[in-house]
């Protein structure tokens, strides 16, 4: 069996705005593939960490 495509969703940076993103994972986890959404306010080393 096969696993779901996973997709690491990351807002970088000191912009509070996550509408977009969000929108974007709800899209993909209801085309069937697994989201993995970090939130707000992410540096560039944390994204590293989570993907």
């Amino acid at each position: 069996m096969s696993r779901p495509i996973r997709v690491l969703v990351a807002k970088v940076g000191l912009d509070g705005h996550d509408r977009g993103a969000k929108v974007i994972a709800t899209a993909l986890r209801d085309a069937g593939m697994e989201v993995i959404y970090t939130g707000l306010r992410q540096t560039p080393e944390m994204v590293v960490n989570a993907a």
